[in-house]
C-alpha cells in the first residue's frame, strides 16, 4: 500500500511523495492554506445541561478504568516504520496528523506538537486518542538526518502557524512542545505577538547545565559510531570498556532514570535506538539543544502567549530552577504546574494525560476568549472515578444523605424530585469551606446524569505570579466537575444553555463564617437572580445543607486572626490580591476577606442535603420583572432554606446512624458499597 507523505518546501504548500510500506497508525493530511482533508468524526460529546444519553455512563464508575494506552514498545515500532517507510528517514522535517487523532469535531482548534530530543514526532503517541477527541493534532518530524538550524525551524513551524491563522483567524493554535520542542516554541511566539498563540511547554530549557553537557559530549566523541543500550555490550577489546559504562551508567541516573534508564537497558531497542540517534545526530541534537535554549532566553521577554508550564520533577538534568522562575515572572499569562514522580519524557509515562491536564487548567478554549459554558467538556467517568477518589475520606467520613421533595410534597431518600430538563437553579447555603457542593455533584452525576455547574469565587480560576493565593491546582476537582467563576455574564449564559446551576447569595462570607455562626445566612438585602431566572422559565429550587458542626469546631476564627499581626497583614495581602465582589453591599454581606478558619476535627457525624419544592418561574417573566414582586420570591426561597436547615437539623437527631461508628459497624456487616440507613422519612 503505497503511503503518502508530506515535505514542506515553504512551510505552507507541501510536496507528497509516494512510498511502499504504510507506517500504521499515522494519517498524512494534504495541508493547503484552505483545505485539510483529515477525516472528521462528530462523535465527542460537548457539553449540555443533560446528557441525553440511554444509559448513565457515570452509574458505575467503580468499573473505569483508565483508556488503554500505546507503550514504549509502540513508541520504537512506530519510530522503526518512520525508519523504514521514508528509506531511510531522509529529507527535511515535515508534519503528519496521527490517525487516532482523526475523530475531532468541527470547530476544535489547531494543535502544533514540537518533539523533544528524539525529533520522531510521536512523543505524544500515548496522548493522541484523547488530545484527538477535543484538537486537530499535527506533529513534526525530524528526519534522523537532517541537520536543519534551529532559526529556520523556527520559520518553517511560523509559515505553518501564520497559514493556519489567515486561514481561521478567531481561532487559537496551540503548540506543545517538550525540551527543545519548548524552545523553539518560545521563539515562534515572540515573533508573532499578533497571533492567538497557546503554549503547553513540558520541561523547557533556557540553559543547559553545562556541568553535565561537557562530559557528555566529550563522552559521545569518544564512543563508537553506534550507541550501545544501557547494558552497553562494549566489546571486550574495546579500550576503557568499563569506565565508559560506568560514565555512560551515572550520566543516564542523572538524566531521570525512569522511562529513560527503561529505553536504553532493553537490549532489543538498540537498532532503533542506533537509527534514531546515531552519534552524529545525538551530537547534533545537543547542539541544536543548546542554541534553541539560548535564543529562547533571549527571546522570552517579549512572548505575550498565554502559556501552560509543566515540570517534571525528576528532570535535574536539562532543569534549572532559576531560569524556570525567571520564566514565569517574564510571561504575563502564564501558570506552572509541577509533576514530582515524573521525569524527563513527560507524556510517555503512566499517569500523564494531557487533555485532562489542559480541560483542569481551563487552558481549553475554541475562540479567543475562554467561554468557561461552551468551551467545557464534560469530565469522562474515569476521570469523574479519580475526582470521586479525592473525595474519598470526605465521603467515607460524613455519609451524605441526599433528600429531594416529589410534586406532591414527599420527601424522598434519592434525587427522584429534581427536574431532569433545565434550566434549573439551585440556591442554598454555604457549609463551611464550601465543602458540601462536591459530593452533590458526584452524586447528581451518578444518580442522574446531571451535570451541576457551581458559581464559585475567582479565585478558583485566576492568580497573579508572585501572589501568596493558594496554587491552582488546589482547585483542580472543582474545575473538573464543572465550576465556573461568579459574574452576572456567566449566570445569564448558564440559564441560556439550560443548565443545571448552583448559586450561593451567601458568597465567602458564609463560607468563612465566624465562631458560632453555622447555618446563619449572609445574603444580601436583593438580588436579581429571580428576576434573571424568570427571564428563561428556571425553576428555582431551595436547598439547605447541615453537618459542618459535626465534622469539625472552629477554634481561630476571623476575628482572632485579624488580631494577630502578621496573620492580618496576610489576609490583607490576599485579598487585595483578588477580584472584589459585594462592594456595592453593606454590613457583614461586604465583607469578603479571605482567610482560612483555624479548626480541629471531631469525632465525623453525617452530611444532610435537602432538595425543596422546585419553584417555577416558567410564565411569570412579566411578573417577576417587577422588582417588588421578585423581591417577594426571593424572601421565599431565603425562608425555604431555612426551613430546609431546620427540618435537617431537627430530624438528624433521630438517625442512629449519625455518628461514624454505627456507620463503621454497619458497612462491616453490610459491606462497604451499601447505602447506610438513615432517620424515617414519613409521607408529607
Amino acid at each position: 500500500m503505497a503511503l503518502t507523505t508530506v515535505r514542506i518546501t515553504d512551510g505552507i504548500s507541501p510536496i507528497f511523495s509516494s512510498r511502499s510500506n504504510r507506517a500504521p497508525n499515522l494519517h498524512f493530511s494534504h495541508l493547503k492554506p484552505t483545505q485539510r482533508s483529515t477525516s472528521v468524526a462528530t462523535g465527542r460529546r460537548r457539553y449540555r445541561a443533560k446528557v441525553t444519553a440511554t444509559v448513565n455512563p457515570y452509574s458505575n464508575t467503580e468499573a473505569a478504568r483508565p483508556e488503554e494506552r500505546k507503550s514504549l514498545r509502540d513508541f520504537l515500532a512506530e519510530a522503526e516504520n518512520f525508519y523504514i517507510s521514508e528509506g531511510g528517514d531522509r529529507g527535511p522535517p515535515r508534519w503528519f496528523s496521527p490517525l487516532q487523532c482523526s475523530s475531532h469535531a468541527p470547530g476544535s482548534p489547531l494543535l502544533l506538537y514540537i518533539p523533544g530530543m528524539d525529533g520522531t514526532g510521536l512523543g505524544l503517541i500515548r496522548q493522541h486518542r484523547r488530545l484527538g477527541e477535543i484538537f486537530d493534532v499535527w506533529c513534526l518530524h525530524f528526519p534522523a538526518t537532517d541537520r536543519t538550524p534551529a532559526r529556520d525551524i523556527v520559520k518553517l513551524i511560523e509559515r505553518t502557524v501564520r497559514s493556519e491563522y489567515y486561514r481561521v483567524p478567531n481561532r487559537p493554535i496551540y503548540i506543545v512542545g517538550e525540551s527543545v520542542g519548548a524552545c523553539l516554541a518560545l521563539d515562534v511566539a515572540a515573533s508573532n505577538p499578533d497571533i492567538d498563540i497557546v503554549l503547553i511547554l513540558a520541561n523547557p530549557v533556557t540553559r543547559l547545565n553545562n556541568f553535565m553537557l561537557q562530559p557528555l559530549l566529550s563522552l559521545l566523541e569518544t564512543l563508537p559510531d553506534e550507541v550501545p543500550s544501557l547494558n552497553f555490550g562494549f566489546s571486550e577489546g574495546y579500550p576503557f570498556a568499563a569506565v565508559l559504562e560506568s560514565m555512560l551508567n551515572e550520566t543516564v541516573k542523572q538524566m531521570g532514570g525512569g522511562l529513560l534508564g527503561d529505553l536504553f537497558a532493553a537490549s532489543a531497542n538498540l537498532p532503533t535506538l542506533t537509527r534514531i540517534f546515531p552519534k552524529d545526530t545525538l551530537l547534533w541534537k545537543l547542539q541544536l539543544l543548546k542554541s534553541a535554549s539560548a535564543s529562547a532566553k533571549s527571546h522570552m521577554y517579549t512572548v505575550k502567549a498565554q502559556t501552560l508550564i509543566l515540570l517534571s520533577g525528576r528532570d535535574q538534568w536539562l532543569r534549572n530552577n532559576g531560569d524556570i522562575e525567571k520564566l514565569r515572572f517574564a510571561l504575563p499569562k502564564c501558570e506552572v504546574r509541577e509533576f514530582d514522580n515524573n521525569g524527563q519524557f513527560l507524556f510517555l509515562e503512566d499517569g500523564v494525560d494531557l487533555a485532562t491536564i489542559i480541560k483542569i487548567s481551563y487552558y481549553y478554549r475554541r475562540g479567543k476568549i475562554l467561554d468557561y459554558i461552551s468551551d467545557y467538556t464534560l469530565p469522562t467517568p474515569y476521570e469523574l472515578k479519580e475526582f470521586e477518589q479525592s473525595q474519598r475520606l470526605l465521603t467515607a467520613a460524613t455519609s451524605p444523605v441526599f433528600l429531594s421533595t416529589l410534586d406532591n410534597g414527599t420527601v424522598v431518600r434519592s434525587l427522584a424530585g429534581i427536574p431532569s430538563e433545565g434550566p434549573v437553579l439551585y440556591v442554598g447555603n454555604h457549609m463551611l469551606f464550601g465543602l458540601e457542593l462536591r459530593p452533590a455533584a458526584i452524586h447528581f452525576l451518578k444518580e442522574r446524569n446531571i451535570l451541576l455547574r457551581g458559581l464559585a469565587h475567582p479565585v478558583m480560576f485566576t492568580k497573579n505570579i508572585g501572589s501568596k493565593l493558594p496554587d491552582m491546582q488546589m482547585f483542580d476537582s472543582a474545575r473538573i466537575i464543572g465550576a465556573v467563576p461568579v459574574s452576572n455574564m456567566n449566570f445569564y449564559k448558564l440559564l441560556r444553555s439550560k443548565a443545571h446551576v448552583v448559586l450561593y447569595p451567601g458568597g465567602v462570607r458564609e463560607a468563612l463564617h465566624r465562631k458560632g455562626e453555622e447555618y446563619k445566612l449572609f445574603w444580601p438585602e436583593h438580588s436579581e437572580f429571580v428576576r434573571i431566572a424568570s427571564k428563561f422559565g428556571a425553576r428555582i429550587i431551595p436547598f439547605g445543607a447541615v453537618g459542618e458542626d459535626d465534622l469539625c469546631q472552629m477554634v481561630l476564627d476571623y476575628n482572632d486572626q485579624m488580631k494577630i499581626p502578621f496573620l492580618k497583614n496576610l489576609i490583607e495581602e490576599i485579598t487585595h490580591d483578588t477580584i472584589k465582589l459585594r462592594n456595592d453591599e453593606e454590613g457583614e454581606v461586604r465583607n469578603q476577606d479571605l482567610h482560612i478558619p483555624g479548626i480541629i476535627p471531631k469525632i465525623p457525624g453525617r452530611y444532610y442535603v435537602y432538595f425543596g419544592k422546585p419553584i417555577e418561574t416558567k410564565g411569570r417573566e412579566k411578573e417577576l420583572n417587577d422588582k417588588e414582586k421578585a423581591h417577594e420570591v426571593y424572601l421565599e426561597v431565603k425562608s425555604e432554606v431555612e426551613r430546609c436547615m431546620t427540618y435537617l437539623k431537627t430530624k438528624r437527631e433521630t438517625d442512629p446512624y449519625r455518628n461514624i461508628l454505627p456507620r463503621l459497624l454497619y458497612y462491616i456487616s453490610h459491606g462497604f458499597s451499601s447505602q447506610v440507613p438513615t432517620f424515617d422519612l414519613p409521607n408529607h
